[in-house]
């Protein structure tokens, strides 16, 4: 449960410091980059991972989605907050958690006992009424959350399908995922450089070096997690949605001084049952 609990506040801060960053000029592109530079650097000097072990028998089918989805998902993430408001957004993100937990029951072929069942129905309850609030937006251009929840939904796959390869380190595999993220992100920063004359600036380095840091670190103890859970890989995407819900609205009431409803205050009385549940089905499986 630690690396499940290390991986929340890892991916919550993501958040924070994204929120923080918007009230600044900042090119999130320049940011995504410059996080992926920070986190591959992380992962070479905190792992040293073997270069010369990587070869034709790698998952290259997992690693260069994975590689691609992980900006790409970013990018349509900023693009869907411009166009449909952050609230719908978040909605969507949070609710891709269905996405892996179907993957649980039909790809992994995990048993699910009565308690599970019941805590994802109150799981999903929770998700609606956390993120029910009023969003007044002309747009209705529902293919950005709708692709926000498929990319996140696909990219939780294929990370649980990297833990189970055991041929290779994962720590090698994050490596090789982040250079093809990090090359990619390098390829779209040059042509906005080049053919744009768009400049770089020291405040998407510094954001993006903060964002680097604890994107690696999530990731990092997400793998983890799935490694401790192999069996019951649901436990670990259910805990995580709940429980990066439940934190990211604790420090938008706190520190951003954001008002909840009562059925937002209900939501998240029923994620923490729903939690509950996810840990009784996991001790009693």
């Amino acid at each position: 449960m630690l690396f499940l609990i290390l991986s929340i506040l890892c991916s919550v801060t993501v958040g924070i410091i994204f929120k923080i960053s918007r009230n600044y000029t900042v090119n999130i592109k320049q940011i995504i980059s410059w996080n992926y530079i920070f986190a591959l650097l992380l992962c070479y000097t905190s792992f040293s991972p073997d270069l010369k072990a990587i070869d034709s028998t790698a998952p290259w089918n997992i690693y260069i989605p994975l590689g691609i989805l992980l900006p790409a998902v970013f990018l349509i993430l900023a693009m869907s907050i411009k166009q449909m408001g952050i609230v719908k957004t978040d909605a969507a993100q949070r609710l891709s958690l269905f996405i892996p937990i179907l993957a649980a029951w039909l790809l992994f072929e995990e048993e699910f006992n009565k308690l599970k069942i019941i805590a994802f129905f109150i799981a999903l309850a929770a998700l609606l009424l956390i993120l029910s609030k009023r969003e007044e937006n002309a747009n209705n251009k529902w293919i950005y959350p709708a692709l926000v929840l498929l990319g996140f939904g696909i990219i939780d796959v294929l990370f649980k399908q990297i833990s189970l390869y055991t041929s290779l380190p994962y720590t090698s595999s994050l490596f090789i995922i982040f250079c093809i993220a990090m090359t990619l992100m390098a390829l779209v920063i040059t042509y906005e450089v080049v053919f744009k004359k768009t400049k770089l600036k020291a405040v998407n380095f510094i954001f993006g070096g903060l964002v680097g840091v604890f994107n690696f670190g999530n990731i990092l103890f997400y793998l983890k997690a799935h490694k401790a859970f192999s069996d019951n890989p649901s436990t670990v995407f259910a805990a995580m949605n709940m429980g990066v819900i439940i934190l990211g609205s604790l420090a938008g009431i706190f520190l951003f001084k954001e008002k909840l409803s009562k059925r937002n205050y209900l939501g998240l009385f029923l994620a923490l049952i729903a939690i509950v549940l996810i840990v009784l089905s996991q001790i009693y499986n």
